[in-house]
C-alpha cells in the first residue's frame, strides 16, 4: 500500500477517534463557540467589538484544534506506549502524521468556518471580504501551531503534567494577542511580545480577511513571521521528536 493511502488511512481512522472522544470534541469545537457567546452577550455585540471579537475567536480556534490538541494527544499516546508501537510497524512515519496533521488541519478548518458562519448569521457581521487571505492564514496558522504543538509534546514529561505546561502558554498568549479585545491599549512590554509570538498574526491576517479586505500585501510581516514560527516548529519537531 502507497503511502499516500495508508496516510489517508490513519486520517479516517483519527477521524473516528475524535469523534468518539466527548471532551476532544467539546474543547476543539464548542469551547471558542462558547467564548464567542458568552463574551459578545456579556459586553455587547456591536459592529466595532464584532470585528474584534471574531476574528479573534477564529485564531483561538486554530490554536486549540492544532497545538493544544496535538500537544495533549502525543503526549498521551507516548505515554501509553502507542507511539512507540506504531513506529515498529511498517507504517512510514510521514504517512502517521500526515493523518494526524490532516485531522488537526481538518477540525481547524470546520471551526473557523463555523466561528465566520457564526458570526454573520447570529450577530450580523459581513462575510469574509478576502477569501484567498482567510484561506492563506488560516493555513499558514494550523502549519505554525502544528509543527509547534509536535516540538511542545517533546517538553511535557507526562500526561498529568500536560494540562499545566499546555495552558502555560495557551492562557497568556490568548489574553496578550488581541483575541478579545484590541491590543492597542496594551502595554508596550506585552505589545512586543505578542508580535514575537505567532497568534496575533493569525488574529491579525483574520482581521484584515474578514473585516477590512486590505490585501496580503498589507500583511507580509505577518506572513513572514508565521513562515518563520512553522519553519522553526518543523525543524523542532523532526530534531527532537521522541517515540518513547
Amino acid at each position: 500500500m502507497s503511502t499516500q493511502a495508508l496516510m489517508w488511512r490513519q486520517f479516517r481512522f483519527e477521524r473516528r477517534m475524535f469523534w468518539r472522544n466527548p471532551s476532544a470534541a467539546f474543547f476543539n469545537f464548542a469551547l471558542p463557540l462558547i467564548f464567542l457567546f458568552l463574551i459578545a452577550s456579556v459586553f455587547g455585540s456591536s459592529t466595532k467589538d464584532l470585528n474584534t471579537l471574531v476574528p479573534g475567536i477564529a485564531g483561538m480556534a486554530v490554536m486549540t484544534t492544532t497545538f493544544t490538541a496535538l500537544a495533549f494527544n502525543l503526549t498521551f499516546l507516548r505515554e501509553q506506549g502507542i507511539l512507540k508501537r506504531i513506529r515498529g510497524t511498517p507504517m512510514p512515519p510521514f504517512a502517521y502524521f500526515g493523518g494526524v496533521l490532516s485531522n488537526a488541519i481538518a477540525n481547524a478548518i470546520v471551526q473557523v468556518t463555523l466561528v465566520v458562519v457564526i458570526g454573520h448569521l447570529v450577530y450580523g457581521l459581513g462575510w469574509p471580504k478576502n477569501v484567498l487571505e482567510l484561506a492563506l492564514f488560516t493555513a499558514l496558522g494550523v502549519t505554525a501551531f502544528g509543527a509547534l504543538g509536535i516540538a511542545f509534546a517533546n517538553v511535557i514529561p507526562n500526561f498529568d503534567a500536560a494540562p499545566a505546561y499546555v495552558n502555560a502558554v495557551f492562557l497568556p498568549l490568548i489574553f496578550i494577542s488581541g483575541t478579545f479585545y484590541s491590543t492597542g491599549s496594551m502595554p508596550a512590554v506585552l505589545r512586543g511580545i505578542a508580535e514575537a509570538l505567532p497568534l496575533k498574526h493569525v488574529i491579525d491576517g483574520f482581521r484584515a480577511a474578514i473585516v477590512t479586505g486590505s490585501g496580503i500585501g498589507h500583511h507580509l510581516g505577518a506572513v513572514a513571521a508565521l513562515a518563520a514560527w512553522a519553519a522553526g516548529g518543523i525543524w523542532l519537531a523532526l530534531r527532537h521528536f521522541r517515540w518513547e
